[in-house]
């Protein structure tokens, strides 16, 4: 590991280990009420950083246009926790590899952010892991649309982050999206990159 991933490593760690409780999808909705009692599934999504050709850049997926649940969005490589999973991280190196080709031992994981819990019933855990090394991507037919990727430094940007809003269920609901050229990064994935960027912001300063 050269100078400069390991300062990386080190800064994500530190931010990883700060203080602070998780997120949801309803953090700019409080008057959601939520029901009592509700059971939430585990997942775990990756939060791949490849450090592999330079600068270091997030790797992002586009969920097919075909499916029925969050059709053309953009996503983590991630999932429900399987039976077979040990924990969250071992589903998400396992989407990784379903969903992008991303070998299962080629992710050095650094840490893991707050659970976050999505409007569809999942606690979510992120899962932040550089990759120094290139591999071949290979986005699952069926599911993933497109692999792409876009630099750290824009979704580490506190700033660069938009309150936008949209009807769902009959009720306006604001979101957190962080744009890159094409991409309209949005919801859940962008609420997650925001906690990480407020949290590597506040190790900085």
């Amino acid at each position: 590991m050269n100078e400069a991933a390991g300062d990386l490593t080190d800064r994500i760690a530190a931010a990883l280990n700060r203080q602070g409780g998780g997120s949801s999808d309803f953090d700019l909705n409080p008057g959601t009420v939520l029901p009592a009692g509700r059971k939430l599934r585990p997942a775990g999504v990756l939060v791949p950083v490849t450090i592999a050709s330079g600068a270091p850049r997030l790797i992002l997926t586009k969920r097919s246009s075909a499916l029925k649940h969050h059709p053309g969005q953009i996503a983590f490589p991630g999932g429900k926790v399987d039976a077979g999973d040990k924990d969250a991280s071992a589903a998400a190196l396992r989407e990784g590899w379903e969903e992008i080709g991303l070998p299962q031992d080629l992710p050095q994981i650094v840490g893991c952010l707050p659970e976050h819990e999505t409007v569809t019933g999942f606690s979510v855990t992120p899962v932040v892991a550089l990759i120094h090394d290139r591999f071949d991507e290979r986005p699952e037919k069926g599911e993933v649309a497109e692999v792409f990727s876009v630099p750290l430094e824009h979704v580490l940007e506190a700033e660069n982050y938009i309150i936008e809003s949209r009807r769902w269920r009959g009720i306006r609901r604001r979101y957190y999206t962080v744009p890159y050229g094409p991409y309209y990064i949005w919801g859940a994935t962008a609420r997650i990159l925001r906690g990480l960027a407020v949290r590597m912001e506040g190790e900085c300063g």
